[in-house]
């Protein structure tokens, strides 16, 4: 009863924190409502003993991605004028992408997948049962494939974001240390010698 009663109260502040991540104008508080829902996140799947996972969204999303995103958002000047613009353009396309998105889910939910009998709540686990190895047997064995094509799938997102950064023209004022150690005298001092100018006796 008691652990019903704490899934469904991280449940509902998972769902709050989601929505008000799409709601929020402001985007530091989008981000700050997203580090919400993964803790939420996270103790829902402790509450379904899976421990590793549940760390590791706290660790790696939470405790490092989370940090690197709000840290970027606030430092970003984003003009809102400019963002809003067209945006009622936009709208049908969203719709359409919205109502695709319903329909698919309706479609996974409503199979065989999703029925109360696989569902059935499963006996206390062993003290010694390691999350983490039966995780990684079911990656590295029966996943094997979906788990390399997801890798290459990163691969090329590195690749592009690294050549479309390095793509564009960027002014540098830095100073190259190569080229000031094999600096001459004669490429930066010059002495010119000019006559003397002689000032005009006063009237």
């Amino acid at each position: 009863m008691i652990e019903q009663i704490v899934f469904y109260l991280f449940a509902a502040m998972l769902i709050f924190s989601a929505s008000m991540v799409v709601v929020s104008r402001n985007p530091v508080h989008a981000a700050l409502f997203l580090i919400l829902s993964f803790f939420a996140t996270s103790a829902v799947w402790l509450i379904l003993q899976a421990e590793f996972l549940a760390i590791t969204l706290v660790l790696v999303y939470v405790g490092a991605v989370m940090v690197l995103f709000l840290f970027v958002v606030m430092m970003l000047d984003i003009n809102q004028v400019v963002v809003k613009e067209g945006f009622a353009r936009h709208v049908p396309i969203g719709v359409g992408i919205a109502i695709l998105m319903v329909i698919a889910m309706g479609l996974v939910v409503g199979s065989d997948y999703f029925l109360a009998e696989p569902y059935i709540a499963k006996e206390q686990l062993d003290p010694n049962y390691s999350n983490a190895r039966e995780l990684g047997l079911a990656i590295y064995s029966k996943y094997l494939f979906q788990f390399e094509i997801a890798g290459i799938i990163l691969l090329v997102a590195i690749i592009a974001a690294i050549t479309l950064s390095m793509s564009k023209v960027k002014i540098n004022k830095s100073i190259n240390p190569d080229k000031q150690v094999f600096v001459k005298k004669q490429d930066r001092l010059r002495v010119i010698k000019m006559a003397a100018e002689k000032k005009d006796s006063e009237a």
